[in-house]
């Protein structure tokens, strides 16, 4: 059997290039997704923004049943 060292220092550089080149780009990733996302998503609006959804003990009389919410929901796609 013929056993080609300048073929498997090939195959060695290929696989350490990968790695590298896997490794780069990964980090380059999550720099972007880092600079990209906001401080803190969940933090209260300033400015002009308004609240839309207000969280309340609403009776199902008051605005309809939830059958009805969910279809003026589909239906107007707010």
């Amino acid at each position: 059997m013929v056993v080609s060292v300048r073929r498997w220092l090939r195959r060695v550089l290929f696989v350490l290039l990968l790695g590298f080149f896997t490794v780069t780009m990964y980090g380059g990733c999550r720099l972007l997704a880092v600079w990209i996302a906001p401080d803190d998503p969940y933090r209260v609006p300033q400015g002009h923004a308004l609240k839309v959804f207000h969280a309340s003990d609403q009776q199902e009389g008051e605005n309809g049943s939830i059958a009805e919410r969910l279809r003026l929901f589909y239906w107007y796609g707010e």
